[in-house]
């Protein structure tokens, strides 16, 4: 078996202290820079593997942030955690990923399982399910900061990062409006969360604007999925109801609303405009391909991320900062009279 390499064999090689060697890797001041590139060149050579769990106990601190997000299979919050990591590695943290699979059980115990481990902090989006943050509130009385970010709750007690979904939502309506559409659609998500109550608020806004009195029977309310838009057109369509545009609350609604229209044979923007929420990647590859609205996915997550590294470096004030928004771009493609 290899023998582990520590601190007392480097300091041997270079005829220095342990303590020294220790402080070198650390990047403390007190140590020359020519002293900490030759440790660190002697590391590298000896093949020397830091012991982060002792360096842990040491500090304090674990220097891992636990992320939760819903699934793993949809490209946006991929983005989000590829934003996150890039801010989290300049400044030394790894990330744990938990997916939890749109499911508040498995949201809880993910919170659980963090504490547990002693992340630093904990970054989340919330399932669909989720219908109280108390778990959050768990975390920040066990001393762990908490963003929320996308999807947050009522509370405004934590931190978050989001979308204006209001302003967003109104102006995908307004570009329906725009290209000549009157009977626009709304597929909703749960309205128990915020970002889908703001949407559905800001598309009515945008038909109130335009003097388009909102019809009850032009929203429904989904659950955020392919199935979600398919069901949504075709309860229209057997009530004799024909929209000739639909806001689409997110891409897969979107999606499965492209899937029924086709399936009924109607055309797409001919006869029925459609526009998303999120730019996912399949977007621009389907045809047609997809007019929605980018939420900077990876702006998002750099911003979570910077936001609970704020909070880490003065915990005391975590209350005081404030909400961060995020201004969506449209991305204007082929299911809608461009």
């Amino acid at each position: 078996m290899k023998k582990q390499i520590t601190l007392q064999d480097i300091a041997d090689s270079l005829q220095t202290t342990r303590a020294t060697v220790s402080r070198a890797l650390s990047n403390h001041p007190s140590i020359s820079q020519e002293m900490k590139d030759k440790v660190a060149a002697a590391a590298k050579k000896m093949g020397y593997r830091n012991n982060r769990i002792a360096t842990s106990l040491r500090s304090g601190k674990s220097y891992v942030i636990g992320v939760l997000i819903p699934s793993a299979n949809i490209s946006f919050f991929g983005s989000i955690v590829h934003g996150i990591d890039k801010i989290a590695r300049d400044h030394g943290y790894s990330l744990l990923l938990i997916q939890t699979e749109e499911s508040e059980e498995k949201e809880r115990k993910g919170i659980e399982t963090l504490l547990a481990l002693k992340v630093d902090g904990i970054l989340a989006s919330l399932t669909k399910e989720t219908k109280d943050d108390l778990h959050f509130h768990h975390a920040l009385e066990e001393g762990t900061p908490v963003v929320l970010f996308d999807r947050v709750g009522n509370n405004e007690d934590i931190p978050c990062v989001v979308n204006n979904d209001f302003q967003g939502a109104m102006e995908a309506t307004a570009h329906l409006i725009e290209q000549g559409y009157r009977n626009i659609f709304h597929i909703g998500g749960p309205q128990h969360l915020p970002i889908f109550q703001k949407r559905y608020q800001g598309y009515k806004a945008a038909l109130s604007e335009a003097k388009i009195r909102f019809q009850e029977e032009w929203f429904i309310e989904g659950n955020v999925s392919i199935e979600s838009g398919e069901n949504a057109v075709s309860e229209w369509l057997k009530n004799d109801l024909m929209p000739d545009a639909i806001f689409a609350v997110e891409d897969y609604t979107a999606l499965g609303a492209i899937n029924a229209l086709k399936a009924a044979n109607i055309k797409i923007p001919e006869q029925v405009g459609i526009i998303g929420f999120a730019n996912e990647l399949f977007g621009k590859y389907i045809t047609p391909s997809l007019s929605t609205m980018d939420q900077q996915t990876e702006l998002m997550g750099k911003q979570a991320m910077q936001l609970l590294l704020d909070i880490l470096q003065d915990k005391t004030n975590a209350t005081r900062f404030e909400q961060k928004n995020i201004v969506v771009k449209p991305v204007y493609r082929a299911s809608t009279n461009n």
